[in-house]
């Protein structure tokens, strides 16, 4: 079965020649995520994410939901292996494709067919994989003869449309998606919003960082509420997301 267990996981940054009273009330003020401590030794450190344990189930939609620098970004990290836990343990099983960021696996200096490949295989698919596909992803990004020239010429919604093309040519056993995905032109987030339907519908758990009620409420039927590194709630969509209003009002 495919799942996701999470026990007394714990991320932290140390903040290197971060001594100054300075430094540290600018970090505050930059909203520095999780709580910044300091260590044995006198240095500066973001406790990121703080004993976080949880189970995600095949069939569970999970929203990631909270203020900014809760942890949100750093979870989905850990989950995808991007990030090793300081302390705790970390079981994934199944299959997972890491969707947060639009340039993650894209190189500026190379083609957009060149990319293509590229961002399959950061992915994890097979380039001989990825080239059988290109046809289709070409079609539908309606990049053109853009897709002959380095990407570092797109515009940001022309480099969203390959992101977004590449990304959702394949069904993942466990999604890990920033809410990126879900932005566009609304020309192209109305073409697209059957493929990634269907993207969504054919992962077995999907993880999603959000601060849209709306795509929380269309998309997930759990949300996992973070603060300061710290997890206040998991559970139903409703119950969560009055917790967390109930939260941003207090």
């Amino acid at each position: 079965m495919t799942a996701i267990r999470l026990r007394d996981v714990s991320v932290d940054f140390p903040i290197y020649q971060g001594g100054s009273r300075s430094l540290k009330k600018t970090l505050m003020r930059a909203g520095a995520g999780g709580r910044i401590l300091a260590d044995a030794s006198q240095r500066l450190v973001v406790h990121a994410l703080d004993r976080i344990s949880l189970d995600i189930e095949e069939g569970d939609r999970v929203a990631l939901i909270g203020p900014n620098g809760a942890g949100k970004t750093t979870l989905l990290r850990v989950l995808a292996g991007t990030y090793e836990p300081s302390v705790g343990l970390v079981q994934v099983d199944g299959h997972v494709a890491p969707l947060f960021d639009s340039a993650l696996g894209l190189n500026p200096d190379a083609t957009g067919y060149e990319n293509i490949i590229l961002r399959g295989v950061y992915m994890g698919m097979a380039p001989k994989e990825m080239s059988g596909r290109m046809t289709e992803i070409a079609a539908f990004t309606e990049l053109g003869d853009y897709l002959r020239m380095p990407i570092r010429s797109y515009s940001s919604g022309m480099l969203m449309r390959l992101a977004f093309g590449v990304a959702t040519c394949v069904h993942p056993e466990i999604l890990l998606m920033d809410e990126w995905l879900l932005a566009g032109d609304a020309y192209f987030l109305e073409k697209a919003r059957a493929r990634l339907a269907s993207f969504v519908t054919g992962s077995k758990i999907l993880v999603l960082a959000s601060h849209s009620d709306l795509i929380v409420r269309e998309w997930c039927n759990k949300a996992l509420f973070l603060e300061r590194g710290q997890l206040r709630m998991f559970g139903p969509v409703e119950d969560v997301l009055a917790a967390y209003a109930e939260s941003a009002h207090a």
